[in-house]
């Protein structure tokens, strides 16, 4: 991508942020932790990578599908897809209330967009890999990409689902490890950790690479080398920051699901436009 292109993508993926943290904050509660962590892969993916989706074809056949297995995080990819067009922005402000399109966690059956529902963790990645052999078998030239968390690869099925990808040469396969080393009990070296990450999927047979988890660029030229791959399904490990661009609550495991209203909510935007216009200036 040129520097063009590069700075309209920074300018949704900031635009997201901003949505993210107001939706959570009018409902007053939520998971803007890993959230925030994920919005430059989703911004990439949606605006740039993703081929055949089709707002008013929520369903298209041939389309590429996302998986968000940390399903969590569904209030990122809500923003994501209101910006995109799936549905109203006032949606948004529904989050997870009474008669709400959007539940706290990804539903297929409920909001437009959604290619699978998640959020018992590790179940996601089994339904990707699924989707990804059915692909295959189609001769379908679609992608599925896949979102996990490092609290979630704690999960058994993570690890079935590696061994089942690799056993299929499922090449269409692109999965994300949201690497932001932090999950809802605290620090995930503390809880159960995950040692020498890139190591453990090479070994299981993946190809992996590991980059910047905000560094929009760098994540494309990951994904564009994924896509050389033949016979591998691939792994990038993100390197990322739980809450980014939430002040105060970056790189805290307290962000994981936090209460904050919508004036709070305001005063974080505010400082979030600040820091940015400095950094340009």
């Amino acid at each position: 991508m040129n520097d063009q292109e590069l700075q309209q993508l920074q300018v949704i993926a900031k635009n997201i942020r901003r949505e993210t943290i107001d939706e959570i904050g009018h409902l007053g509660v939520g998971h803007i932790g890993g959230a925030l962590s994920v919005v430059d892969i989703l911004t990439l993916l949606y605006f740039r990578l993703m081929e055949q989706i089709d707002p008013k074809n929520p369903g298209k056949e041939g389309r590429d599908k996302l998986v968000l297995s940390k399903g969590h995080a569904g209030p990122a990819l809500y923003a994501v897809l209101a910006e995109k067009g799936y549905f109203p922005k006032e949606w948004l402000l529904t989050l997870n209330q009474g008669g709400t399109n959007l539940p706290s966690h990804c539903d297929m059956n409920r909001t437009p967009g959604i290619d699978f529902t998640t959020g018992s963790l590790g179940q996601g990645s089994s339904a990707a890999a699924g989707i990804a052999l059915a692909d295959k078998l189609k001769n379908s030239p679609a992608y599925t990409y896949l979102i996990i968390g490092d609290g979630e690869s704690q999960e058994g099925q993570i690890w079935e689902m590696a061994m089942f990808a690799a056993q299929y040469k499922l090449n269409n396969i692109i999965a994300f490890t949201d690497y932001n080393k932090l999950q809802i009990d605290g620090s995930t070296y503390d809880i159960i950790d995950l040692g020498d990450i890139e190591q453990k999927w090479q070994g299981f047979g993946w190809f992996v690479q590991r980059v910047n988890g905000h560094d929009i660029q760098a994540l494309e030229q990951a994904v564009l080398q994924a896509k050389t791959q033949k016979e591998q399904p691939s792994m990038i490990i993100c390197d990322t920051i739980k809450a980014k661009g939430f002040a105060g609550a970056e790189g805290l495991a307290s962000s994981h699901n936090m209460a904050y209203d919508s004036q709070v909510a305001k005063k974080i935007i505010q400082a979030l436009m600040a820091d940015e216009e400095g950094v340009r200036s």
